[in-house]
């Protein structure tokens, strides 16, 4: 093979012409910026720093633990100590041109070493293992801490991740062999062109930053997500309840309502074809209802969660019951839906109410008493600085959750965007569930707190009578209809064992359900893409520990789909002739996906 030429091995240079646009876009928007933050600090005055989350006084009484053994400390110590010297052997080995084993690996799911210059050049190995040996060891030390109690122990664990994290060697430009290279390629252009997306980001988020994840311009509801077709039957001033088109000659007699949660948009369900559970629900003969809840603004602030049993669940029940003439219905609750739909529930067993005839969860929280890492952020202090935001504007923007959310996930939903967009210089790519988990929902004042207080802080949905509903006492142990309850394995916002504990607490027959993967993925399972598998017991027993019921579970390939479609239809298989929208007793308002879930914040 000839040798490359002089030509040949000379790197493309940039344009000219586009590198001075860059340059001076990058220039106005920068000064654009800081003449913005210097006007609205002027306007606020100077603020004296707070700890709203109390995570310095976490990390005091972490430390004041700490110190009083400094045996453990200095063994801590003296083993990081060896790890690195055992990492330099290692490393030495390698540099003579030996193969040793790794002292440290990053775990399989760990997408932020996949590029091969991780394993295949010796400096960018060292880099990786040294930052993968120091991170073992600061969550050793800091997990190990004895006295301290849960709540700070978390609160300590979960924000030495976020640090850890922020450090990782990938996301700097020096030390990600993957930058490296671009920035070498481009003489720096990846960089000039990621801090103009840097200002953008902070443009569009006015002033804070706001990651984009995906290509907002390449999605448009009910053109390529939200796509199944249905019309809009009902409307108040908090849903819009959407009913969807046959595709079978019959359906069951009961229709099915499904409670998305009022933190996103029910579009999760119906984010394409092939994977819509909407679609696939219509397909095998249900008459599909979804809630699609409003997204608040102030006007809303007084709207409590009594509004969202009354004129939410029980105001999409009377209009299914009304459109349809059907008696019993069938109703699933997702998340935070779900949460309420097992409130309405006791509503309804207090008043003698059976239209709805069964209830399915996903990854539902009952028991809020072993919350997860979600419960870092929520206790009094903080709740009451929450409280006091609300009442300034009268709802929670959508934003703030979202990076709440987000940060539970930070290496794959904030730096791995760091690293593409702003070091990379690359734009997201278009991903249809992050165009939906971009789309942020507000929620109101008075709904939130309640929602905060009766539920995560003082786990009253448990007890009975613990929480009120429109002045009914509620309680989950008289909900006699039977129950599905379906979690995931990996959930990091409704812990599975914790879900566990709340299919314990209604009255009637329950069968619980362990599916794969996480929050999303785990629900949103068709089964034509055979993934994941799930868990059940053929005696549908409830044992008092969770360990207990997953060593009696039996494991099956494929998506929980078809075992809930079983379930509910060996509840009651009638069947009548399919109901249209069109000819039902009410009117049809508009087409699905509805107008209230295209209200997008953010957008002018």
């Amino acid at each position: 093979m000839p040798a490359p030429t002089n030509e040949q091995q000379k790197p493309e240079l940039p344009d000219p012409q586009e590198v001075a646009r860059t340059y001076a876009e990058v220039a106005q928007r920068a000064s654009k910026l800081i003449a913005e933050h210097m006007q609205r600090q002027v306007q606020k005055g100077l603020q004296p720093p707070t700890d709203e989350l109390g995570v310095a006084q976490a990390f005091m009484d972490m430390m004041s633990k700490l110190l009083t053994n400094p045996y453990r400390l200095a063994q801590a110590q003296m083993n990081l100590v060896w790890d690195y010297f055992s990492l330099w052997q290692n490393s030495m080995q390698r540099f003579m041109g030996m193969t040793p084993t790794p002292i440290a690996t990053p775990a399989k799911d760990d997408k932020r070493f996949k590029d091969e210059g991780w394993q295949d050049h010796f400096l960018f190995d060292f880099i990786k293992q040294s930052y993968l040996i120091t991170a073992r060891h600061i969550h050793d030390v800091v997990g190990g801490v004895d006295g301290l109690d849960p709540a700070t122990k978390t609160k300590v664990s979960f924000f030495t991740r976020q640090y850890v994290d922020a450090l990782s060697p990938s996301n700097f430009a020096m030390t990600n062999p993957e930058v490296f290279r671009e920035t070498v390629k481009s003489h720096g252009q990846n960089l000039v062109k990621g801090f103009n997306n840097l200002l953008r980001d902070i443009e569009e988020g006015d002033g804070q930053l706001k990651i984009r994840m995906t290509d907002t311009t390449a999605f448009e509801l009910g053109k390529n997500v939200a796509t199944t077709p249905g019309k809009v039957v009902f409307q108040n001033p908090l849903i819009q309840l959407l009913q969807y088109t046959p595709t079978t000659a019959k359906v069951a007699k009961r229709p099915l309502l499904i409670v998305p949660p009022w933190i996103n948009k029910y579009y999760v369900l119906d984010l394409r074809e092939k994977n819509s559970l909407i679609k696939w629900a219509v397909d095998q003969g249900h008459t599909v209802f979804v809630i699609s809840w409003v997204n608040p603004d102030a006007k809303l602030a007084q709207k409590g969660f009594d509004d969202y049993v009354t004129e939410g669940i029980l105001g999409a029940v009377d209009a299914i019951c009304e459109q349809t003439g059907a008696k019993e219905i069938n109703a699933a609750g997702y998340c935070l839906g779900g949460t309420l739909l097992a409130t309405t529930l006791g509503y309804m067993a207090a008043k003698k109410d059976k239209r709805i005839a069964s209830a399915t969860f996903f990854t539902t929280l009952i028991d809020f008493s072993q919350p997860g890492e979600l419960g870092v952020f929520i206790d009094e202090a903080q709740v009451t600085n929450l409280e006091k935001k609300m009442a300034e504007r009268g709802y929670l923007e959508g934003s703030e959750m979202a990076n709440t959310f987000n940060m539970l996930r930070s290496n794959d939903l904030i730096w791995s965007f760091v690293v593409n967009n702003y070091l990379l210089g690359k734009d997201p790519f278009p991903f249809d569930l992050l165009y939906w988990n971009s789309d942020s929902t507000r929620m109101p004042a008075k709904m939130h707190s309640f929602y905060l207080r009766n539920m995560y802080m003082a786990n009253a949905l448990r007890e009975a009578g613990g929480v009120e509903i429109a002045g009914v006492p509620i309680d989950l142990s008289k909900v006699k209809v039977p129950a599905y309850f379906i979690s995931t394995v990996e959930d990091h916002i409704a812990p599975w064992k914790t879900t566990y504990l709340g299919a314990q607490v209604v009255g009637g027959p329950v069968r619980f359900v362990l599916g794969g993967s996480g929050h999303i993925a785990g629900i949103v399972n068709p089964p034509a893409a055979n993934k994941y598998g799930f868990w059940t017991r053929t005696d549908d027993a409830l044992p008092d520990s969770s360990e207990d019921w997953l060593a009696g579970a039996e494991q099956h390939p494929g998506s929980w789909w078809t075992d809930w479609q079983a379930w509910v239809t060996s509840l009651d298989d009638a069947q009548v002739a399919a109901r249209n929208p069109e000819e039902g007793k009410l009117p049809v308002l508009e087409d699905a996906p509805g107008s209230y879930v295209k209200f997008r914040l953010g957008t002018k």
